[in-house]
């Protein structure tokens, strides 16, 4: 994979729309509204996968698995699998992903700081639907 050349003070056009640009491939990383959550649940430590449904009752136990995968596959989250009866299974972040956490973690700060904000947006897009 080729590296996009980047302008840190404002990239270019081109730059933005190029799948290589880091802004674009972290988005795509994080982009589903559960991963941000999970990497708040795993900040603190080590997590079995009944704790986590325990923590997030409105996910299902596939997306929690399919999400659980994918951040395995992409190395910011760690499985570890005992052999005992029952299996038990616990994740946590990796390196990689206690990194990518203090972004997570200060976009959530914002949110909670401008829940007006959000839910002036929120509410602009209810009106648009109806």
């Amino acid at each position: 994979m080729r590296k996009a050349r980047i302008n840190i003070d404002k990239p270019t056009a081109q730059e933005v729309f190029d799948r290589d640009y880091p802004v674009r491939r972290l988005l795509v990383l994080i982009s589903d509204a559960w991963t941000p959550i999970i990497f708040h649940c795993l900040f603190d430590g080590k997590k079995r996968f009944s704790e986590l449904q325990r923590q997030l009752p409105d996910i299902s136990k596939k997306v929690l698995t399919q999400v659980l995968r994918r951040l395995e596959r992409d190395g910011l989250v760690h499985r570890t699998v005992y052999a005992v009866v029952p299996p038990k299974t616990e994740y946590s972040l990796t390196e990689h992903g206690q990194k990518l956490h203090e972004p997570i973690a200060m976009l959530c700060q914002w949110a909670r700081s401008n829940e007006g904000i959000i839910d002036a947006i929120h509410n602009q897009k209810e009106k648009a639907t109806d």
